[in-house]
């Protein structure tokens, strides 16, 4: 499709084909690109507001894939962009067009706003270079203090999973100016809130630089979330308090943000998405990695490389296997530790990232390539278990350091607490560390992310408050979103002012955390679920960038959000269930509680039939090594929508929690063998006093 244009310009020299992207070095800039089926790539070189092509030069030097050369003279600041020559032939997976111009894939700053236009598609003949997307060369340096990453152990970890705008884009305690924004997030009034709550990290989704799907802008909606990645080194501008002072400024925000987390003690974790890109399918634009080389950045089907595979539900799959995509990840991954301090990484449709030639391998050259890497080994690893490709679902197959989101945990509560298909059998497998799942060498029950609500989904007070879904306002007639949710609308849709509606629905909020918080496992909440956030029944409001998303803080339920924050306390006090697998009875020290014991609510054993009756919803767990606690612990399930009276065993327990709501906190039972009612749905917490510690 044409050949190259020859520069008249400043000449380039070969440079050197490492690192990748574009480089201050002395004496100019050196850009590297990997293009591996190209037969030529030039840089164009943009004036300083990316609207005026100033020169176009050959990149000269070639080793094995990348494409290299340095450019004289040149500086940070410097704004350019690529074309890569080679084949137009779509069957075969060649894409090809030099008259389209790339975004470097290694871009540090994005240069211009992108709006959906033909002249991006490969196949229209107009060159697209006054409406692309360019690369700004960013040469930066940042005071980080005495900053350091905050690591904290596994059993002081509790995760607020949280987005940057929706966080604080109705707090009134954040200056209207800082609202929506990395400054907003850093705020007095923001961290205060999170330490209040006694988290010690944050999940962030994604704040790489993402752009908005093409069926949105018609819809006057756009990309919410953010997963749809186009800049995979640069935080995403529109959550910038100095978005308008350029890319430093943006940089700097981020980083100022981490440093008063970490000031707070609360580790910064990012939600990334290495298994797509924003290019999306055959019909998308061609931006960046399908100009420069097409088979070499995607996964195309064996029996039609003019298409993509679509493992990742979003139109492409990035092709991990290949060592430049490796590459690029790796560097990314790199650069947000190094240059930004995060202290480690959610990792969306994570199975992706470990597919080989016949599919998952938790042995997968990317696994390895991060266990052996200096700067990522010690950083936290979170999967998310599934993609949408063929056996994708791959729930504690990860390797040893990687933790997992457990969405069999958040299935067996609904299922236990909302009324649906469940037994005592399945809850407790859940509440003591999914050692079903996670038990293996070299893996720990901290390695199972406990939730019941994330982003995805129904809020919690949204859980409680409806059977169904209600995304008409996404505009795709209510077909998108889960369509299995395990909630309920506890006798009426949507809100209602119904006294007992409203008692009901409190309660099963108030067991949904606490038995989030004091299981065996990292708890996760999201954002909003410690203040009642609704967002009206809708279960998939990725593309709601208004209201509906952003947490109302005026209407903050303050009596709930004290209540996680006891329920962290006490987590962090007590660690009820310890982060070990338990030893089984047999092994337990003569004379006292057995380490983990399940009992029905008379004190009696659970037989087999009792474990797997789907209409008893009480048991009665005794904690005889507790994690922190001085004396052995008592937790009381009832799931029934009726009282039980637990009969405890004897000595004098203290009830520490009753979330039927009983201020009944510190004040020991004084009656040696001690009857306790348990309120319909509600979870109690004792401790044993004194000297009886032998079994019953």
């Amino acid at each position: 499709m044409g050949r190259p244009h020859a520069s008249v310009d400043e000449p380039m020299t070969p440079g050197r084909a490492w690192p990748l992207g574009a480089q201050v070095v002395p004496g100019g800039v050196n850009l590297a690109v990997h293009a591996p089926h190209a037969t030529a790539v030039e840089v164009c070189t943009f004036d300083e507001s990316g609207h005026r092509e100033t020169a176009r030069h050959i990149l000269p030097g070639r080793t094995g894939t990348v494409w290299h050369g340095r450019l004289t003279g040149a500086g940070a600041g410097l704004v350019y962009g690529l074309r890569a020559h080679g084949p137009w032939n779509p069957a075969r997976g060649d894409r090809f067009a030099p008259h389209k111009l790339l975004l470097d894939p290694w871009a540090r700053e994005i240069v211009g706003e992108f709006h959906e236009r033909a002249e991006h598609r490969g196949e229209h003949p107009a060159d697209n270079a006054p409406w692309a997307l360019k690369a700004r060369v960013v040469d930066d340096h940042f005071d980080w203090g005495a900053d350091i990453p905050v690591r904290r152990a596994g059993a002081d970890l509790l995760i607020c999973e949280l987005h940057v705008k929706g966080f604080t884009m109705r707090h009134p305690g954040v200056p209207a100016e800082m609202r929506g924004t990395y400054a907003g997030l850093a705020s007095e009034a923001s961290i205060a809130h999170l330490r209040r709550l006694g988290v010690t990290a944050v999940c962030l989704l994604p704040v790489h630089q993402h752009l908005d799907e093409r069926h949105l802008g018609p819809l006057g909606l756009v990309n919410y979330w953010g997963y749809n990645t186009i800049g995979f080194f640069c935080p995403e501008p529109r959550y910038a308090a100095a978005r308008h002072g350029g890319g430093k400024a943006i940089r700097d925000e981020f980083r100022r943000m981490v440093q008063r987390l970490h000031a707070a003690g609360i580790e910064v974790l990012l939600d990334v998405v290495y298994n797509h890109t924003a290019e999306s399918d055959v019909h998308g634009p061609t931006l960046s990695w399908r100009g420069l080389d097409n088979r070499a950045w995607y996964r195309l089907p064996a029996h039609d490389a003019g298409g993509y595979e679509n493992q990742s539900g979003c139109g492409n799959t990035l092709d991990i296997r290949r060592p430049g995509v490796l590459r690029l990840v790796l560097d990314s991954l790199r650069l947000w530790v190094q240059d930004f301090h995060v202290d480690g990484f959610r990792f969306d449709l994570a199975p992706v990232l470990g597919r080989g030639e016949h599919g998952f391998d938790r042995d997968a050259p990317f696994f390895q390539a991060v266990a052996q890497d200096p700067v990522l080994a010690g950083v936290r690893l979170i999967a998310e278990p599934w993609d949408v490709g063929h056996g994708g679902y791959r729930l504690g197959q990860f390797p040893p350091g990687w933790a997992e989101w457990n969405d069999r945990f958040r299935d067996t509560l609904r299922g236990f607490w909302l009324g649906h298909t469940s037994h005592r059998g399945e809850f407790a497998k859940r509440l003591s560390g999914s050692a079903d799942v996670f038990r293996q060498p070299h893996r720990t029950p901290f390695d199972s992310i406990n939730y019941v609500t994330a982003h995805d989904g129904f809020t919690l007070l949204d859980l409680v408050s409806h059977s169904r879904r209600h995304n008409h306002a996404n505009g795709e007639d209510n077909r998108d979103g889960h369509g299995h949710n395990l909630s309920t609308n506890c006798g009426h849709e949507g809100p209602s002012d119904d006294p007992r509606i409203l008692a009901r629905r409190a309660a099963l909020q108030r067991a949904l955390l606490a038995c989030t918080l004091l299981a065996q496992g990292t708890p996760m909440i999201a954002a909003g679920s410690e203040l009642g956030h609704s967002q009206q029944g809708n279960n998939n409001a990725y593309c709601q960038d208004n209201e509906l998303s952003w947490i109302d803080w005026e209407k903050a339920d303050l009596s709930l959000m004290d209540f996680v924050a006891r329920l962290a306390r006490l987590r962090r006090e007590l660690l009820p269930l310890d982060g070990r697998w338990f030893d089984p009875e047999d092994a337990r020290p003569h004379g006292r509680l057995p380490d983990l014991s399940w009992l029905q609510a008379d004190g009696s054993a659970l037989d087999e039939a009792a474990w797997h009756d789907g209409h008893r919803r009480d048991l009665m767990i005794l904690i005889g090594s507790p994690g922190r606690a001085r004396q052995p612990l008592a937790l009381l399930v009832n799931g029934n929508p009726q009282g039980v009276d637990f009969s405890l065993p004897p000595g004098r327990w203290e009830m520490l929690l009753d979330t039927a709501g009983a201020d009944t906190a510190g004040h020991p039972e004084s009656s040696r063998v001690s009857t306790v009612h348990a309120a319909p749905q509600s979870v109690l917490l004792l401790m044993l006093h004194g000297q009886e510690k032998t079994a019953a």
